[in-house]
């Protein structure tokens, strides 16, 4: 069973969630990418992300959480608040609250990063909500998360989350689905996803796309990662 851990700085987790009762989060391919583009707004401060997969009603994701010193302060607010991308931006410049020598670090505001998270869904609730003219719970109450403390369940979890499309029935090859972060690993374009990092796990290119079509026993992960 996940045990719901905070998210703590430096550490890697597996992170998934559901839509409640018989939801689904997207239906058309923009709320795909709002989503995304929300994950990146609220995400990007205070974590990495190594893998993703958007299925209609839940996804997965891969992340190290941030140092505490990599994510910094909260920048200091704008007095105009519509613009809501401006209340989480962070900086680790302490230039910007002043003279170094006479910040009080202590009365500055750190990220919590389960709460950016938090941020995500509910900002994501409320325009899914509103596209489709509806209201109520779009989420579970908590969004799982399990701690990865070695190299070999950070594989297993990559190749999970990107054969997830296939465990459920919506393609025979990763690069047929087009929400989830294999097709960016497999490419050479620019992106933000720790692309190098991962094909390095697997030992190149090559063997991460050999490791990608191996028989895997996917109830078996799920078992193992207290998904249902």
């Amino acid at each position: 069973m996940l045990q719901y851990e905070k998210l703590d700085y430096g550490h890697f987790y597996h992170i998934y969630h559901h839509a409640v009762g018989g939801r689904n989060l997207y239906r058309v391919a923009n709320n795909y990418e709002h989503f995304l583009n929300l994950y990146n707004k609220y995400i990007e401060s205070v974590a990495e992300t190594y893998a993703w997969v958007l299925m209609p009603n839940h996804f997965h994701v891969l992340v190290r959480i941030k140092e505490e010193k990599q994510i910094g302060f909260y920048k200091k607010l704008n007095s105009d608040r519509s613009d809501d991308s401006v209340r989480f931006q962070t900086t680790t410049d302490l230039s910007e609250f002043g003279e170094p020598e006479r910040i009080d670090i202590s009365k500055l505001k750190r990220p919590v990063p389960s709460k950016h998270f938090s941020h995500l869904f509910n900002a994501y609730s409320r325009y899914f909500n509103n596209s489709i003219e509806t209201c109520g719970t779009l989420f579970e109450r908590r969004f799982k998360r399990k701690q990865i403390d070695n190299m070999e369940y950070l594989r297993r979890v990559v190749i999970y989350i990107h054969c997830n499309p296939i465990h459920h029935g919506f393609c025979s090859h990763p690069l047929e689905y087009p929400w989830s972060s294999y097709l960016t690993c497999t490419s050479d374009k620019s992106t933000k996803l720790k692309r190098d990092e991962i094909i390095g796990w697997f030992g190149g290119k090559k063997a991460f796309e050999e490791e990608h079509v191996k028989k895997i026993d996917m109830d078996r992960m799920d078992w193992e990662m207290g998904i249902s």
